[in-house]
């Protein structure tokens, strides 16, 4: 049961990582002005509810079978793409908004939150693959 466990939150962080990619070089195609800021956000906007429950799923796993570091480790993560997502302003297209993503510096900041996801899920993968060829060694 651990095993299987740790093979569906494995199989989850790699959809994880391929989606930080995503949207780290979606980022970058706008950044080098290679698509316009309204398909770069529409593309990320698509992505960000399923990124949401994708995360949600390993936190909730590690809860339910009681591994309470990896669980206090996925909680500030899930929590953040909660928070995000409820602090959209009333009349954003989404968390990524084309009028809004090259004031202030939302382009850097929204650059710099992918490559920490990046490099959070490729920890978690790490942690899960050990943590499931353990739980293969012991069955």
């Amino acid at each position: 049961m651990e095993a299987a466990v740790f093979i569906l939150s494995l199989v989850d962080c790699c959809a994880l990582i391929f989606l930080s990619v995503y949207f780290i070089i979606t980022l970058s195609d706008l950044e080098c002005d290679y698509i316009n800021a309204r398909s770069c956000c529409s593309k990320l906007n698509k992505w960000v509810i399923p990124e949401m429950i994708a995360q949600a799923l390993a936190t909730v796993l590690m809860l339910v079978s009681m591994h309470w570091f990896v669980f206090l480790l996925n909680l500030p993560v899930a929590s953040w793409n909660g928070y995000r997502y409820v602090k959209v302003p009333m009349g954003n297209m989404g968390v990524y908004d084309p009028t809004e993503i090259h004031n202030r510096g939302q382009l850097k900041s929204h650059m710099k939150e992918a490559m920490i996801k990046l490099g959070f899920h490729l920890l978690c993968f790490f942690i899960y693959l050990y943590s499931m060829i353990l739980a293969l060694i012991n069955d």
